[in-house]
């Protein structure tokens, strides 16, 4: 079998979802129901069965026999039978990408979004190639064929693991089908989940750097302040939202870990498994712990500039005051040194549009000085760490 996958945070509610969307029963959200049948057509589903289990599952069959196993907790697999192996990857990547995918990110469009930094990301390697007892240079000439580089090599008793770039090969030399299939979704597991906190450690970076590239200038233009505002804003949001999903993690690798403890017939898998589960919960424990760091830093950093904007506009309105103080002084002493009634008329009518225009200037000059004011950035200074 060859097979790929991913992992996406799910719960058994997502998973009825799916299942009725599969199964062509009506959506209770505002989804639209055409784009729903012309989105399952795509699929080519030949079966659709619900399978209960330690996790629950949805199990599907394709016309061009790829069968997909879709698990509550948002692991995703499909595999296929191999063929021409090359093609085969294709056909797999293919539908992984732009049917499954597509299908999958209309179902779930409503309710809380992706932050964007996370969306279209569609990578699925490794590719996944279980072999029954193949020989040595079989396997040696298809990592050749694929330009793939040994990374590491593991020999059990009942299987053997060869680890290229891309291609993850398992030769079965005695192990049942189903256990190989159990460590292949395992492993699938482990490697998104890694990944996906992997991706957040560098949208950390990211949004760091950025708040401190500005901070660190020491000096802001005020029309500069405002745009940065914005910025910080849009930060916020990312930093809430991943914030939220990170605090959620914990739970699936614990889940899992514990399933695997309850199988003795699964301890062939703990030279490859041992302390992976372990491993992710302390990553994810730093992980949530630099999050909340960044979600202080991007808050400290609001109120920073916060504070140099009303210090700005504080300033701007003080002295769009003063101007309008004389300018209504002005014309004040002018009515009152004049012995006469004033009357209307074109002189009349050009002093007040003058006046008005006169002070329309002046406005304007005001904003573009204070636009262009310098702002210190005051602001406790830290040493770099290395994340």
């Amino acid at each position: 079998m060859i097979y790929v996958g991913g992992w996406f945070q799910r719960t058994s509610l997502h998973l009825g979802e799916i299942y009725d969307f599969c199964k062509g029963n009506p959506s209770p959200l505002n989804l639209n129901e055409s784009k729903l049948a012309k989105l399952r057509k795509d699929l080519e589903l030949t079966t659709v069965q619900f399978v209960l289990g330690d996790l629950d599952c949805i199990h599907l069959t394709n016309k061009n026999g790829i069968e997909v196993k879709i698990f509550e907790d948002g692991l995703l697999v499909l595999g296929t039978k191999p063929k021409k192996i090359s093609k085969d990857i294709e056909k797999l990547t293919y539908y992984y990408e732009n049917e499954l995918s597509k299908a999958f990110n209309y179902i779930f469009s409503l309710g809380a979004p992706v932050p964007k930094e996370l969306a279209g990301i569609t990578s699925i390697y490794p590719y996944f190639i279980v072999f029954n007892k193949e020989k040595r240079t079989n396997i040696e000439k298809l990592l050749k064929e694929f330009n793939q580089t040994k990374t590491f090599e593991i020999d059990e008793r009942t299987f053997e693991i060869i680890r290229g770039d891309k291609l993850y090969i398992i030769n079965n030399t005695s192990e049942k089908a189903e256990t190989i299939e159990k460590l292949v979704q395992e492993q699938i597991f482990i490697r998104e989940f890694g990944s996906q906190m992997h991706r957040y450690l560098n949208i950390h970076r990211i949004v760091w750097e950025k708040i401190a590239d500005v901070k660190e200038r020491g000096k802001l233009k005020g029309k500069e302040i405002g745009q940065f505002k914005t910025q910080l804003e849009s930060y916020r949001k990312t930093i809430n939202l991943i914030g939220s999903r990170i605090n959620q993690m914990d739970s699936y690798v614990s889940t899992r870990k514990n399933i695997l403890r309850k199988y003795k017939n699964l301890d062939a898998f703990e030279n490859v498994l041992h302390f992976k589960h372990d491993t992710l919960l302390n990553t994810l424990a730093y992980l949530k712990n630099l999050w909340s760091m960044t979600e202080n830093y991007v808050n400290r950093a609001d109120a920073l500039f916060a504070a140099l904007q009303a210090k700005s506009t504080e300033a701007s309105v003080n002295n769009l005051a003063i101007i309008t103080s004389m300018g209504v002084g002005a014309t004040l002493i002018g009515l009152f040194a004049n012995p006469e009634v004033p009357k209307l008329s074109w002189l009349g009518a050009s002093y007040f549009f003058a006046l008005a225009f006169v002070g329309f200037t002046a406005n304007k000059l005001i904003k573009i000085l204070y636009s262009k004011r310098v702002y210190e950035i005051t602001d406790t200074q830290l040493a770099k760490d290395i994340k």
